[in-house]
C-alpha cells in the first residue's frame, strides 16, 4: 500500500478504533427473550349448547366473553407459542387445526405451541364426537381454531425485549379432593348397578357418612411473568392453578368462570396507567382432576350467581399480584420444546359391559327421566367400543429458561401434577392439562381399584396404565432439555 507515512498513521488508528467497535456491534446481535402477548375473543353464538353437565343446554345470555389467551416467546434461536381458551376443553383436531394455521402463517413449529383449555363448564363444546382421534370441525370449532391462530399473530405482532421470572405461592383455601372414603353400607350405586366401589366424587357436604378424601391437593399456584426490558410495563402474567373450576353461573349464562375474573382482576393490578400494549393475564388449569371449590367437610352456604367464583378469583389475584413484587428477574431464558403422541389404549369395553348398554338402551322408554345417568353412560360405552385404532394421545414439554413445564390432555389428577414437580429434574416445574386434545378423566393406577365416577368408562376414556405412560413421556422429555452440568 503505497500511502504517505502521515496517511500510513492515520489509517492504522482507524483500523484500531474501527474493531472495537466491530466488537460491540457483534455483542448486540447477541439473542435476546422477546416476548408478546394478545388474546382474542372466542364467544360462540347464543343458542350454542353448554355443555358440563349430563343434559347440555343452549346458552341464552353471555356473561363474560370467552377468549383465547396467547403468550409468545422467542429467544433468537426457538420461539414458541402458549395459548389457554376459555373453553370445557378442545378437540386433538381443533387444536391440530389451530397449529397449522400459525405454522404455515407465521413458521412456528407445531410441536412449539400449545393449545389448552380452562375448562370452564359455562362454554359451548369444542370437543367434537365420538372417541376419535381425528375429527372434521363443526363451524364453532373451525371459528376458534381461526381465532387462535389469529391471537398468536397479533402477540407476534407486539414481540419486544423482555425478562422473564418464576415464582410460586401455597393457596390451600380454595382446593379440595372431591373423591371420599364412605362409611361401610353407605355407597350408592353407580350408573352399571354397581355398589362395590370404595369412593365416590361429590358426596354431598357436611355429610354424615363421609370419612376422608381419597387423594390429595396441589394447592400451589405456579407464575411465569414477563416484563419489557429494562424493568418496563409487564406483558403477561401466566399462571397454574390446580383447581377444577367454581362454577355458580346464572341460569343459561355463558362464562369464562373464575378464570376470567383472575384474568381482568391481575390487569386492573398490574397495568400501568394508560399502558399500550395491556398486560395480558393467563390462567391455565393445572391438574384438577379430582379436586374442586367445595369443603366436604361442612355445610356449602348459598351464594348469589357469580359470588363464590369472584371471591376465590380476587383473593387468588391479590395473593399472586404481592408475590409478583419479589420476584427475581433473567434477561435470558433458552427455549426448547417436545411433542410426542403416545400409543395409549382406549379403555376396553367388555362383552358384558356392552350388553348392559344394550339392555339399558332399549328400556329407556320404560324407565324415562329416572335414566339419565344409565342411559347417559349407555350410549358412551357403546361409543367408546368404537373408538378410533390408535388414539393419538398428544403430550409435550417446555423448557423457559430453569423452568419446565408439563403437558396433558385429559382432566388430570392432583397427584400426577405432584408426582411430576417432585420428579422433574428442573426445579422449577409444574403441569398444565386439557392441552393439545380432551381424553377424559386421568386417574393414576391405585384410583382404578377404588372407582368412582372419574374410573367409569365414558368419563376415563383411557387403559388404567395411561398416566404411567404419560409420566414416563414427559420425565424423557425433561431430561432431554436439561441442561448439562457446567464441569
Amino acid at each position: 500500500m503505497n500511502l504517505r507515512p502521515h496517511l500510513r498513521a492515520v489509517w492504522l488508528l482507524s483500523l484500531v478504533l474501527v474493531f472495537p467497535t466491530l466488537s460491540r456491534t457483534e455483542e448486540a446481535k447477541e439473542p435476546v427473550l422477546r416476548a408478546g402477548a394478545a388474546t382474542s375473543v372466542i364467544t360462540p353464538p347464543l343458542g350454542k349448547p353448554i355443555v358440563g353437565g349430563f343434559t347440555p343446554y343452549p346458552a341464552e345470555h353471555i356473561h363474560d366473553e370467552l377468549h383465547a389467551r396467547c403468550l409468545v416467546l422467542d429467544d433468537g434461536n426457538t420461539r414458541i407459542a402458549l395459548v389457554v381458551c376459555d373453553l370445557l376443553g378442545l378437540h386433538r383436531s381443533v387444536a391440530l387445526e389451530a397449529k397449522h394455521h400459525i405454522e404455515s402463517e407465521l413458521s412456528i413449529p407445531v410441536s412449539h405451541v400449545m393449545v389448552s383449555g380452562t375448562h370452564t363448564h359455562s362454554a359451548t363444546t369444542a370437543l367434537g364426537r365420538g372417541f376419535q382421534s381425528d375429527a372434521e370441525l363443526s363451524d364453532y370449532e373451525s371459528f376458534v381454531a381461526r381465532r387462535i391462530a389469529d391471537g398468536v399473530r397479533r402477540a407476534v405482532n407486539l414481540l419486544r425485549p423482555a425478562e422473564v421470572a418464576f415464582g410460586s405461592i401455597e393457596v390451600p383455601e380454595h382446593v379440595f379432593n372431591r373423591r371420599w372414603y364412605l362409611k361401610e353400607g353407605t355407597m350408592p350405586a353407580n350408573p352399571f348397578g354397581d355398589t362395590s366401589e370404595k369412593v365416590k366424587m361429590n358426596p354431598g357436604a357436611g355429610g354424615d357418612n363421609l370419612i376422608e378424601p381419597a387423594g390429595p391437593t396441589d394447592p400451589r399456584v405456579s407464575i411465569l411473568a414477563l416484563r419489557e426490558a429494562g424493568g418496563g410495563p409487564v406483558i403477561s402474567l401466566l399462571s397454574a392453578y390446580s383447581l377444577h373450576y367454581v362454577g355458580g353461573v346464572g341460569r343459561a349464562h355463558v362464562s369464562a368462570d373464575y378464570f376470567g375474573y383472575y384474568c381482568k382482576a391481575v390487569e386492573r393490578e398490574l397495568n400501568t396507567a394508560e399502558q399500550d400494549p395491556p398486560v395480558v393475564a393467563i390462567m391455565a388449569n393445572g391438574t384438577s382432576g379430582d379436586i374442586n371449590n367445595i369443603n366436604f367437610r361442612k355445610k356449602r352456604e348459598r351464594k348469589a350467581p357469580y359470588e363464590q367464583m369472584r371471591y376465590v378469583a380476587n383473593d387468588l389475584a391479590g395473593k399472586v399480584v404481592t408475590a409478583f413484587e419479589s420476584l427475581e428477574w433473567e434477561t435470558k431464558a433458552p427455549l426448547e420444546a417436545r411433542y410426542r403422541e403416545l400409543d395409549v389404549k382406549w379403555r376396553e369395553m367388555d362383552e358384558k359391559l356392552l350388553a348392559w348398554a344394550r339392555e339399558t338402551k332399549a328400556a329407556a322408554p320404560r324407565i324415562g327421566d329416572k335414566a339419565v345417568l344409565p342411559l347417559s353412560y349407555a350410549g358412551r360405552v357403546q361409543r367408546l367400543a368404537e373408538a378410533s385404532p390408535e388414539t393419538k394421545l398428544p403430550v409435550q414439554l417446555f423448557r423457559i429458561g430453569e423452568v419446565c413445564i408439563g403437558t396433558s390432555p385429559c382432566e388430570t389428577f392432583a397427584e400426577i401434577g405432584l408426582e411430576f414437580r417432585e420428579r422433574s429434574p428442573f426445579a422449577k416445574s409444574f403441569m398444565i392439562e386439557l392441552a393439545n386434545g380432551y381424553f377424559g378423566y386421568l386417574p393414576t393406577p391405585r384410583h382404578f381399584a377404588l372407582g368412582g365416577y372419574e374410573t367409569w368408562p365414558g368419563t376415563n376414556y383411557l387403559e388404567p396404565q395411561a398416566s404411567v405412560k404419560i409420566m414416563d413421556a414427559l420425565l424423557e422429555m425433561a431430561a432431554e432439555v436439561k441442561p448439562a452440568a457446567a464441569e
